[in-house]
């Protein structure tokens, strides 16, 4: 592209002819680039991702568009990813970027990466506490099951309850467990049975399969369905390896299908002889019971007062009498005190009586209005008064 200064480009004409060219590249319409994400920008509401993907000696910008809707995992500030795109200039600024379509972590999955990330934070927020987690009924009467209808597990889990505890009723809920409207499928079937309060304990899973098939069991909806569900819940999602969120939810974690369904109901076999143990134990008990019981009635049959009651009351009745007459003995004793002590009481006041003065040959004058006197010039001449004597009164009148 060669020109003299008459027909000199301009600068959007420059950036056209760039991105143009570097759009014409293969290699650079479909190439992959690693390295680690700085800048991270992410807009809610397109979901676009901005940041710059970058090595130890160089730097590149980057666009995905609509990504976050795009990736199963959370891309973060120092991860390192390897990004397929296509690398356009963008005509306004002139800055050439990477156009990002798909995006993978460098050296491990995007899958286990979004399950480890969804681990950590449902784990912080205590849905995988153990004090949180629901005893499994020792004998439920009714067992939830959501799963396929058509698959191996579900035969396998009807035919282990039926063969273990035939009294079980079974509620079979079915339910897509594979791809991307399973999840809603699976939290409908939890909230159904658990409200309908039919199951004593509830078995979601599948059989195997790849982690993309098991994918929807990481789903963090239905993490907090699995966790609001007031029905304890066993979950059997897969083989022995293979662990989903939903395991690190529910009550109880079962290896397989089968296995659920064994943890979930007793082996009737297994009861019998429990019963029939207990059975014995509770006829020895009660033989070694009466056995006591009859030696203890022997032994009180053998005492006196059962091989001669009227002895035994002969005895009764002295003793009484012994308490009776020591009562009386008592009570005499302390009949006599109370007299001693009254007759002295009674000496004590009659030596303060005044009218005990009388008895010695005095008298005491008192005015017609009863009171004492006291001097003669309390009655002058021709006062009536009474003369008290020890055995009477006499009237009389003071004379000058």
């Amino acid at each position: 592209m060669n020109g003299t200064r008459q027909n000199a480009l301009t600068v959007e004409q420059l950036n056209t002819y760039i991105k143009d060219y570097l759009g014409t590249s293969p290699l650079l319409n479909k190439v992959f680039v690693k390295g680690e994400i700085s800048n991270l920008r992410v807009y809610g509401g397109s979901g676009h991702i901005y940041f710059t993907l970058k090595d130890e000696n160089s730097s590149i910008p980057a666009t995905m568009f609509g990504g976050a809707s795009k990736l199963k995992f959370k891309p973060e500030n120092g991860m390192k990813v390897v990004c397929l795109g296509r690398v356009a200039v963008f005509v306004r600024d002139g800055q050439y970027r990477i156009y990002a379509e798909e995006m993978e972590p460098d050296g491990i999955g995007s899958l286990y990466i979004a399950f480890e990330q969804l681990k950590a934070k449902l784990q912080q927020e205590g849905l995988f506490a153990p004090e949180h987690k629901k005893r499994i009924p020792k004998i439920p009467f009714s067992v939830g099951v959501i799963t396929a209808p058509g698959g191996a597990a579900v035969r396998d889990m009807i035919n282990v309850t039926q063969r273990r505890f035939p009294a079980a009723r079974i509620y079979l809920y079915p339910s897509l467990v594979q791809g991307s409207s399973a999840p809603a499928q699976l939290i409908n079937a939890i909230k159904t049975l658990d409200k309908s309060k039919l199951c004593d304990v509830i078995i979601i899973g599948r059989g195997g399969g790849s982690a993309e098939d098991l994918w929807c069991f990481n789903d963090e909806a239905l993490a907090h369905a699995v966790y609001e569900c007031e029905t304890p819940i066993i979950s059997a999602v897969g083989h022995e390896t293979d662990f989903t969120i939903c395991d690190f939810v529910a009550d109880l974690r079962a290896p397989t299908p089968s296995a659920a369904a064994e943890l979930a109901v007793p082996d009737v076999k297994e009861l019998k002889k429990q019963f029939s143990n207990v059975e014995k134990r509770m006829l020895q008990h009660l033989s070694s019971r009466t056995d006591y019981l009859r030696q203890r009635l022997n032994a009180l049959a053998q005492r006196p007062v059962l091989q001669s009651p009227k002895g035994y009351f002969d005895d009764r009745r002295m003793a009484l009498a012994r308490e009776e007459e020591r009562l009386f003995r008592i009570l005499e004793s302390r009949l006599e005190r109370e007299k001693m002590k009254l007759f002295a009481q009674s000496e004590k006041l009659k030596s303060l009586n005044p009218l005990a003065v009388l008895e010695r040959g005095f008298s005491v004058a008192f005015t017609a209005d009863g009171k004492a006197v006291k001097s003669v010039s309390e009655l002058p001449e021709g006062t009536e008064f009474n003369l008290k004597l020890s055995d009477g009164s006499v009237s009389a009148v003071a004379k000058g």
